[in-house]
């Protein structure tokens, strides 16, 4: 997704760590500049430093995704680099860790849980639109999970929001498919980071792979062709990506 003249750029939310970072380090190998955005200053400062040290051009917003303040400065930061030809919303909101049933899940967690992973991603996708519009080839790449579709006990709120991101994937490939903007919905599959130790505080998921896994996924992602990909979901850690839907 380069023209050739110039290293893309990409946007990755929650990048301080997890499978942020790892997709962001990808990215950067892959010959992207980067912005990249999370809510702690001191981790994301590191993340920025590994992957400048991987030859990128990154610029670092530290903040809640969630906020128009922070989305300003995102979309400032990519018009002094832009146009932008890959926007990846990774950062999410688990909701309570203790992982109360729905019925028992506080409203205003409910509330905070889709603010984050559903009305973010879509108003920052919004803000950025005109430099996606300006680039080559763009795409987007939401961030689902198996919770999505697996209705877990105690997963309720984070699940629908999820599943709610896929449908809102969907709607947004087809409504931008005149600005030749693709969008994807991307399930990492279970993963050993700091968001899933939280939900399962006090035990061991050192069962889980670690977030390096999905590497060949995003190599294989981005060797397509966007609009070839426009409006799948796809399991980073299946056999087959490219299988019809």
């Amino acid at each position: 997704m380069t023209d050739g003249t110039r290293r893309p750029l990409a946007v990755v939310t929650g990048a301080s760590r997890g499978l942020g970072e790892v997709v962001a380090r990808f990215l950067a190998s892959a010959g992207y500049d980067l912005v990249l955005v999370a809510r702690g200053e001191e981790a994301l400062a590191d993340a920025g430093a590994s992957v400048r040290a991987l030859g990128a051009q990154v610029a670092t917003v530290a903040g809640d995704v969630s906020a128009a303040s922070v989305r300003a400065s995102v979309r400032a930061a990519v018009e002094r680099q832009g146009p932008l030809e890959l926007l990846v919303n990774n950062a999410s909101e688990l909701g309570p860790s203790s992982r109360p049933t729905l019925t028992h899940v506080p409203t205003a967690d409910f509330e905070r849980v889709f603010r984050v992973n559903v009305v973010a991603p879509v108003e920052l996708i919004a803000t950025l639109l005109p430099s996606l519009r300006a680039a080559k080839t763009p795409l987007v790449v939401n961030i689902s999970s198996d919770a999505a579709v697996g209705a877990y006990p105690g997963w309720g709120a984070y699940g629908a929001s999820k599943a709610a991101l896929d449908l809102v994937s969907r709607t947004l490939a087809t409504e931008l498919a005149e600005s030749h903007v693709s969008v994807v919905a991307v399930d990492p599959g279970d993963l050993r980071t700091a968001m899933h130790q939280a939900a399962f505080l006090g035990e061991d998921i050192s069962d889980r792979p670690l977030p390096d896994v999905t590497v060949p996924f995003w190599a294989w992602l981005l060797g397509r062709e966007p609009g070839e990909v426009n409006g799948r979901r796809f399991q980073a850690q299946a056999d087959r990506w490219g299988a019809p839907p």
